[in-house]
């Protein structure tokens, strides 16, 4: 498995938020994390990228556990998160030579210029980050989560904030990334996740309500049915 999470528990001082959390993403899989804001689905992400280190349970990223073997785990993931942590000031061009340089990779002035093109940055690639869209600083956040090849791409709401055009070409780059990566990203969209992913993976008040292939989950409207009682 690409992901595994085994028994996974996160409080607060006296407030848990994640109680006894389990699942598993395959290799290859694009799996949507849904439910509303506020049940756990950001902390979840942050104990699977090493940001969180103070959880009860396991977590094994490409057969690394990532409290046990961190540095070995983080080469396997590229994270983009909930709020994309930018430099404004900086360059396109110039951020992703420096995250480059972050990470070793050979050949970063080549690599750089794929990426680019790959993620269709070339008309921003001159211009500081503070100064684009929304929908153009989300694909310099997936820029720089690709630059080192990672094998699972972990993606916090992606699309938050994006207008319909920005939507689509960010779901795009998803299903494009989806044929060689494995990717877990979070969302609170029913139909985003309905339009994206083969495997679901709901949680509601910290406890995972609902794991399946979305074909088993869309069998007799079981997944609209469930997010209607969570939203209530």
């Amino acid at each position: 498995m690409s992901i595994v999470l085994s028994d996974i528990s996160k409080s607060y001082g006296n407030q848990e938020v994640l109680h006894h959390i389990n699942f598993e993403v395959r290799p290859g899989e694009i799996a949507g994390f849904l439910g509303p804001n506020g049940a756990g689905k950001s902390t979840c992400m942050k104990i699977i990228t090493g940001w969180l280190t103070d959880y009860k349970g396991t977590v094994t990223v490409c057969g690394y556990d990532i409290s046990k073997d961190p540095i070995a785990a983080k080469r396997c993931i590229g994270y983009l998160p909930e709020n994309n942590p930018l430099y404004p000031e900086m360059y396109v061009r110039e951020y992703l030579e420096y995250v480059g340089q972050l990470y070793r990779v050979g050949n970063l002035h080549g690599l750089v210029d794929e990426m680019i093109e790959r993620i269709k940055l070339e008309e921003v690639c001159g211009k500081t980050i503070g100064t684009l869209s929304k929908g153009f600083r989300q694909r310099v956040g997936l820029a720089q989560a690709l630059l080192h090849n990672p094998q699972v791409l972990i993606l916090d709401e992606p699309s938050s904030g994006l207008d319909p055009n920005q939507l689509g070409e960010i779901h795009s780059l998803i299903r494009e990334l989806g044929k060689e990566k494995t990717i877990l990203f979070s969302s609170h969209s029913l139909q985003e996740v309905s339009d994206l992913c083969e495997h679901a993976i709901i949680i509601h008040k910290g406890e995972i309500v609902a794991d399946a292939q979305l074909s088993e989950l869309t069998k007799e409207n079981s997944l609209e049915n469930i997010f209607k009682r969570m939203t209530k």
